[in-house]
C-alpha cells in the first residue's frame, strides 16, 4: 500500500513540476484570473446585484472550465502517446491505475491552485459587505469537484488519441453536453413531449444541477456522489483505453 501511494506521489510530483517548467502554466493561470475578475465585475452584475455574495463569480465557472480544463487535460496521455513514452511509463514498476491517478491528481492540484489564487475576489466581497462565508466555501468546494469531473473526462479523451487538438475537441463536446443537459429549456422540451422522466434524467446528469446546490451553500451527499462518480467512471474508462493500447 505504501509503495502504491509512493508511486502515485512520484508521478504526481513529476507531472506538477512539468507544468511549471514551461510558461504554459503561468499563461493558463493569468488567463483564468483575468476571466474570473473581468466577468465577475464587468459582466456578472456584481455591483448591480447589491448583495454581499460571490454568485456573480461562480456562475461563470462551468463555462470557463469548459475550455480551460480540457486545455490542461488534453496533453495528459496524448503527449505520452505522440512521443512514444507511454510504453516506457507503463512498463515501469507501477500499475496503470497508479499512473492514471498520479497524472490526474497533479493536474487537479494545478487547477485547485489556479482557483485558490482567486482569493482577492473573496477578500473584496468581505471588504464591501458581510457575505455568508459558509456558502462561499461550499461554492469553492463545488467548483473544485466540477473541475475534477471535467478533467477526468479530458483524461479519458486524451487517452483515445495522440492528437491533442482532437482530444481537446472531444472533451469540450462531452463537457458541453453535461452543461447543456441542466438548462431549464432542455427539461421543458422533454416535458412538453410528455417525457417527464427523460427530462428529469437529463437534468440529473448535468453538472449545472449539482453545482447549483453548492452555490446555495448546500452540501448534499447525492451531489458529492455525482461528481465522484463522473471522475471515477472517466478514470476507469481511461484505464480500459490505455490497456487496450498496450495489448494492441
Amino acid at each position: 500500500m505504501n509503495s502504491a501511494f509512493g508511486n502515485i506521489k512520484a508521478i504526481a510530483k513529476r507531472e506538477l513540476t512539468g507544468y511549471f517548467a514551461s510558461p504554459v502554466a503561468y499563461v493558463f493561470i493569468v488567463i483564468f484570473l483575468l476571466l474570473c475578475g473581468g466577468f465577475t465585475f464587468l459582466f456578472g452584475g456584481f455591483f448591480e446585484r447589491d448583495q454581499a455574495s460571490l454568485m456573480a463569480f461562480f456562475m461563470w465557472h462551468p463555462w470557463f472550465y469548459l475550455f480551460l480544463v480540457p486545455a490542461v487535460g488534453m496533453r495528459l496521455w496524448s503527449e505520452e502517446r505522440r512521443l512514444g513514452t507511454i510504453e516506457l511509463l507503463l512498463t515501469m514498476p507501477i500499475t496503470a491505475w497508479q499512473a492514471i491517478a498520479g497524472k490526474f491528481l497533479a493536474s487537479w492540484m494545478f487547477l485547485a491552485l489556479a482557483l485558490l489564487l482567486t482569493f482577492p475576489v473573496w477578500i473584496t466581497v468581505n471588504y464591501l459587505g458581510s457575505p455568508d462565508n459558509g456558502v462561499i466555501v461550499c461554492s469553492y468546494l463545488g467548483s473544485v469537484l466540477m473541475a475534477g469531473a471535467y478533467l477526468a473526462i479530458a483524461s479519458m479523451t486524451s487517452a483515445m488519441t495522440r492528437n491533442q487538438v482532437v482530444a481537446f475537441i472531444l472533451s469540450v463536446v462531452l463537457c458541453l453536453f453535461l452543461v447543456l443537459a441542466g438548462i431549464p429549456r432542455v427539461k421543458e422540451f422533454f416535458d412538453s413531449l410528455g417525457f417527464v422522466w427523460l427530462g428529469n434524467l437529463t437534468a440529473a446528469m448535468s453538472v449545472m444541477t449539482h453545482f447549483d446546490a453548492f452555490q446555495r451553500g448546500v452540501i448534499d451527499f447525492r451531489d458529492l456522489i455525482y461528481f465522484l462518480s463522473v471522475i471515477g467512471f472517466a478514470l476507469f474508462t481511461t484505464g480500459v483505453i490505455l490497456r487496450s493500447h498496450r495489448s494492441g
